[in-house]
């Protein structure tokens, strides 16, 4: 499945092998700029510039599609059209930003959302079976948050704005951690990938990919011994004997 947002207020859900939409979610009431899938559950997130996240149940269309094919096919597509279908619902509105959001991501593995908008103000929400509200605001940005997400291996949130920044934001402490600042160009897009610590991140010239933390610890050498830092100790490698000591 592919899902995809519009400005004709709608999110729809596309088989991609079929090249068919299966699913039309109705509901927001302004330009929707982003869905994504939850990567576990049936759940899609999106957010609108009706200032609001929604938090769509499509486990229905799950069990639907799950029937053969030419079933699928024969929903009759205006109805779907003009109504969206029954098969994926709203579970969660959220509302909290006095702007328009322009982004919404769930997080990895935690029952967490987080949200950027044109109120220049980061959101963390947390749901659970029956409710969703929100955690914390992150303030720092000085223009729209353009999109915002959870890295996928450290407890920060990463954001970038239109205001030339990229921030990123420790998960509990709530607070920003680092600021990378471009001279000219304003910050759209945020990408992180799925293996290796790189994180990427568009501009109005182009784009930069980056990365958090340095992997290569700070080193010397002195003689036959090597003086490194790993896990916030200093350790000693000894060429000669090839033994470690903290």
């Amino acid at each position: 499945w592919v899902v995809s947002a519009s400005d004709d207020q709608t999110i729809r859900v596309w088989n991609w092998q079929s090249r068919t939409c299966i699913s039309v979610l109705t509901g927001h009431n302004h330009y929707v700029m982003c869905a994504a899938f939850h990567a576990k559950e049936d759940l899609v997130v999106s957010a609108s510039l009706d200032q609001t996240v929604r938090v769509w149940d499509i486990a229905g269309l799950r069990k639907k599609t799950v029937a053969p094919a030419e079933d699928v096919l024969r929903i009759p597509q205006m109805n779907t059209d003009l109504f969206g279908g029954g098969d994926a619902v709203v579970k969660y509105v959220l509302e909290g930003h006095d702007r328009g959001v322009n982004w919404a991501a769930f997080h990895p593995s935690l029952p967490l959302i987080v949200s950027g908008a044109d109120d220049r103000q980061v959101k963390l929400w947390r749901m659970n079976d029956t409710k969703a509200w929100e955690v914390d605001t992150l303030r720092g940005h000085v223009n729209n948050v353009s999109c915002v997400m959870f890295h996928a291996r450290q407890d920060v949130i990463v954001s970038n704005s239109e205001d030339r920044s990229i921030r990123v934001w420790d998960m509990s402490k709530r607070t920003g951690v680092q600021t990378f600042r471009r001279e000219h160009d304003r910050f759209w897009i945020l990408a992180a990938h799925p293996e290796v610590n790189l994180l990427a991140a568009g501009h109005d010239s182009g784009m930069i990919v980056f990365k958090l933390e340095r992997e290569r610890p700070a080193f010397a050498t002195h003689g036959n011994q090597l003086y490194y830092v790993r896990d916030r100790y200093l350790r000693i490698y000894d060429f000669e004997t090839k033994r470690d000591n903290p």
